[in-house]
C-alpha cells in the first residue's frame, strides 16, 4: 500500500491531503523525511507526520439499526440527535458507508476502514442496493412504471 493510502487509512488525512503532506517533507519514515509518492510501508517501518508516530488501526465494523429521527452525520449545529449520539464515543472516529435520511430507519454501517467503504460505495465496484419504501398514499401506475425503469 503507498504511503499515501497508508496516511488516509490511518485517519491522518485523506489521499490528497496525504500527498500534500509528503510534498511538503512533513512525512519521515524511520526517522527520515520521504517524498517518495511510490513508497510502501511494511509494519516494521516507522511513519510519522509532524513528529508524530502513526498506527494503524485494526479495521472495525458496526451495523446499526438507526432509528427515525437520527441524522447521518457527525456534527451539526442545528441538529441534536445524530447517530454517532447512539454510539459509545470510543467509536466516534468511524465512517458511515452510506445515509439514511432523519425519517428513515434501518440497518447502516460504520467502519474505519476506508477501502471496504470505498468498495461498497463507489459507483465503479457496482453493488446494488436494495431499500424498502413505505409510502404515505396509494402508489400509481405511473410510479410504478418509474421505479421499474429505475430512479436515481
Amino acid at each position: 500500500m503507498r504511503l499515501n493510502r497508508f496516511l488516509a487509512a490511518t485517519g491522518v488525512t485523506s489521499r490528497r491531503g496525504a500527498d500534500e503532506l509528503i510534498k511538503s517533507g512533513r512525512v519521515t519514515v524511520n526517522g527520515k523525511p520521504c517524498r517518495d509518492f511510490h513508497f510502501q510501508p511494511t509494519a516494521t517501518d516507522h511513519v510519522k507526520v509532524d513528529g508524530k508516530l502513526i498506527h494503524r488501526h485494526a479495521p472495525i465494523y458496526i451495523l446499526l439499526n438507526k432509528p427515525a429521527g437520527f441524522v447521518c452525520t457527525r456534527r451539526d449545529p442545528h441538529i441534536t440527535d445524530t447517530i454517532y449520539h447512539l454510539l459509545p464515543p470510543k467509536f466516534s472516529s468511524l465512517s458511515y458507508i452510506g445515509r439514511l435520511d432523519a425519517k428513515s430507519e434501518g440497518l447502516l454501517l460504520l467502519t474505519n476502514d476506508g477501502e471496504f467503504a470505498q468498495r461498497l460505495t463507489h459507483p465503479r465496484f457496482k453493488v446494488e442496493k436494495e431499500y424498502e419504501v413505505v409510502l404515505d398514499r396509494a402508489a400509481t401506475l405511473d410510479l410504478a412504471q418509474k421505479l421499474l425503469r429505475g430512479i436515481v
